[in-house]
């Protein structure tokens, strides 16, 4: 409790320093509002992730701006955002990609750069580009002795079959398959991982329709198993509704909007999530937060 009250005393001082002008200081504290209407946890929860004032620079830019927010076990959580809104620096930044200028961030209790800490997440990026030389199969071998997990036709096979993938064209070379092939090798690999956290930025890009609606349905699986943690990017509002126990809506390197897709539509007062969601960013930008 001590510990609480001494980083909310430090945090309304701060606060009181940045709004000397008295507007400026209501638009700030309605946006802090906005930011945290759904970021209220369960102390006696196991928090998956947590962000402490989290702010990056590119030059005179600030790409992150004090993003501060946690994750509890076992929870779906999208963050959401316009290109460039910082969802890929977010992850990058979590997983020690790039340098952070401020801020602290924990991985299950621990610091972010721990390897005890990075061990318990499987990753994928963006732009998967699985190693060209190997076949399909001899990858996801290959990731299985990475994650160190014994290599099970059975459990694969099972992964092969949700996802809708050939064996046959896993005996190819990963340099023939297709961009949506490739990216479902790569999550078909976090899936086997059997770590308890999945980071996955974009993961269901470069999907046709059949391939996104049966990677959502292994990740709600997932989800209602609650046996794993889900933190992923996207732009689309579609996904986050489907998967999505919280949302957090990322816009020009601030967290603008934390909490559920209920409570989102009920704040902004829409009946869709993307009417929502736009009125958030509208509400943004004409405020120049």
């Amino acid at each position: 409790c001590i510990k609480g009250l001494r980083r909310s005393l430090a945090r309304l001082y701060a606060f009181r320093r940045s709004t000397r002008n008295p507007i400026r200081a209501k638009k700030i504290y309605r946006g802090r509002c906005m930011q945290n209407a759904g970021n209220t946890l369960n102390h006696h929860e196991i928090t998956a992730l947590r962000f402490v004032e989290v702010t990056k620079y590119h030059g005179p830019h600030r790409i992150l701006d004090r993003l501060d927010f946690a994750v509890q076990k076992n929870e779906f959580f999208g963050l959401v955002g316009v290109n460039g809104a910082g969802k890929s620096t977010c992850i990058k930044a979590l997983l020690d990609f790039c340098e952070t200028d401020a801020g602290d961030m924990e991985i299950f209790g621990h610091p972010h750069r721990e390897i005890q800490a990075r061990a318990c997440l499987s990753f994928l990026p963006e732009q998967f580009l699985p190693p060209y030389y190997l076949t399909g199969m001899d990858f996801l071998r290959y990731m299985a002795n990475l994650h160190g997990r014994p290599y099970r036709d059975k459990d694969v096979y099972n992964i092969l079959n949700s996802l809708d993938l050939n064996r046959a064209s896993l005996a190819k070379p990963v340099r023939q398959h297709s961009k949506g092939m490739a990216q479902k090798l790569g999550l078909a690999a976090c899936f086997l991982s059997g770590k308890p956290l999945l980071v996955l930025d974009e993961p269901l890009s470069g999907l046709d329709p059949k391939a996104r609606l049966l990677v959502k349905r292994h990740l709600t699986g997932l989800r209602l198993a609650k046996t794993h943690t889900l933190f992923f990017s996207t732009h689309l509002l579609s996904d986050v509704e489907e998967l999505c126990d919280r949302l957090g809506i990322l816009h020009e390197g601030r967290l603008r909007f934390i909490g559920t897709p209920e409570q989102c539509r009920g704040y902004y007062g829409t009946n869709t999530l993307e009417d929502a969601f736009f009125r958030c960013i509208s509400q943004s930008e004409h405020d120049g937060k």
